[in-house]
C-alpha cells in the first residue's frame, strides 16, 4: 500500500497538485483501492488556490498517517509565502525524512529548498524561475528535462510536467506496465495545438 500526501496551501497552482492527484488516484483504483491519496494543509479550512479554486484538505499537518510519497506544488504561495512559514517548512523537513519519495512540481522546488530536501541536489523547476532558484544557492538546476530524479527526490518543471513526473513515479513504485495502464486510463497523450512547427491552415 502506498500513501500519497499532497500539500496544499493558499495560492498554490491548481494543476500542480490536481494533475498528480489524478495519476495517483487512478493508480489506486487500478490497484483495487490498495493505495490512498490525501490532501494535507496547515489548517482544516479550505484554501484558495492561484486561479481561484477553493479546495478543502483531508488532513492537517499534525493529523495524518505516515506518508510514503510527499508532493509539494508550486505557485506564488510556495515561492513567496510558505517558504517563509516555519510551520510548513518544518513539517516538510520532518515528513521528507520519513517518506520514501519526495516530489515537487513547478516552483514547489522553492519550498523544498527552503525546507532543506532540495539543498545540494539536482532539481527542475518552472523555466521562468530557474535563475531565481539557482540564486538561492546550494542547488543545481537542470534546465532541459521535464522531471529530474536525484536519489529519492523527484522534481518537475512547470505545471503540466507534474503529470509526467507522477506517471514516472507510479511506474517506479508499481511497474512500467501499471504506469502505462494509468496513462491510458486518463487518456494522457499530449498533442498540443499551435506548435511552432505546425503548418498554418
Amino acid at each position: 500500500m502506498t500513501t500519497y500526501g499532497l500539500l496544499i496551501f493558499d495560492v498554490a497552482e491548481e494543476l500542480d497538485f490536481a494533475g498528480p492527484w489524478e495519476v495517483f488516484t487512478t493508480s489506486a483504483i487500478l490497484r483495487g483501492g490498495a493505495d490512498t491519496a490525501l490532501l494535507v494543509a496547515e489548517h482544516p479550512d479550505p484554501v484558495r488556490c492561484s486561479k481561484g479554486m477553493c479546495v478543502g484538505p483531508d488532513r492537517t499537518l499534525g493529523d495524518h498517517p505516515p506518508l510514503d510519497v510527499l508532493l509539494v506544488p508550486g505557485g506564488r504561495g510556495a515561492r513567496e509565502i510558505e517558504a517563509h512559514n516555519p510551520a510548513v517548512t518544518g513539517w516538510i523537513a520532518e515528513t521528507a525524512a520519513q517518506a520514501s519519495w519526495v516530489m515537487s512540481v513547478c516552483t514547489g522546488a522553492f519550498l523544498l529548498h527552503a525546507a532543506g530536501p532540495a539543498r545540494g541536489r539536482r532539481v527542475a523547476t518552472h523555466w521562468k524561475y530557474e535563475d531565481a532558484l539557482e540564486a538561492r544557492g546550494d542547488v543545481t538546476i537542470v534546465r532541459d528535462a521535464r522531471y529530474v530524479v536525484d536519489e529519492n527526490l523527484l522534481t518537475t518543471q512547470g505545471v503540466s510536467a507534474g503529470i509526467d513526473g507522477a506517471l514516472w513515479l507510479v511506474g517506479r513504485l508499481h511497474g512500467r506496465d501499471h504506469a502505462r495502464a494509468v496513462r491510458r486510463e486518463i487518456q494522457y497523450d499530449p498533442a498540443p495545438p499551435y506548435l511552432a512547427d505546425e503548418p498554418l491552415p
